[in-house]
């Protein structure tokens, strides 16, 4: 239970340093294409694209059922992984947004309270928005 509580102090801290900042390190890893977004192949963008409305539906829905957003989320990266043909730099700059979404999303599964869950799902939040601005 301590070790929950510091958890839940580092996660709140690191929001708040975030926030005040307005920075985010999963943002300043990825790069533009020259000063535009990357081109991300057809037939990934539906998973992404669902994979964001699952989490504003649930949003706005104020559900609580973070582990079943979790288990939604987990399928929509299963197909968009599945559903991969990207090669080259647009490719590796796509895994620097994924790799730290996919693990956000395991987090979010084994949340322990609906606090971490909140705290979880507003980087899942700023996650697909980072998504949004390094991709098309």
């Amino acid at each position: 239970m301590k070790n929950l509580i510091k958890l839940f102090s580092v996660i709140m801290s690191l929001l708040f340093i975030a926030a005040a900042c307005k920075s985010d390190p999963q943002q300043s890893d990825i790069n533009l294409n020259n000063g535009e977004k990357w081109q991300v192949n057809a037939e990934m963008k539906p998973h992404i694209k669902k994979g964001n409305e699952l989490l504003t539906d649930f949003m706005a829905a104020k559900n609580k059922d973070y582990k079943k957003l979790a288990e939604n989320l987990k399928t929509q990266n299963n197909r968009l992984i599945k559903s991969c043909t990207m090669k080259g730099e647009s490719h590796d700059e796509l895994h620097k947004w994924l790799h730290p979404h996919i693990e956000l999303i395991e987090k979010l599964s084994i949340a322990e309270n609906n606090e971490e869950a909140e705290a979880i799902i507003f980087k899942l939040q700023k996650s697909f928005e980072n998504y949004e601005h390094y991709f098309q």
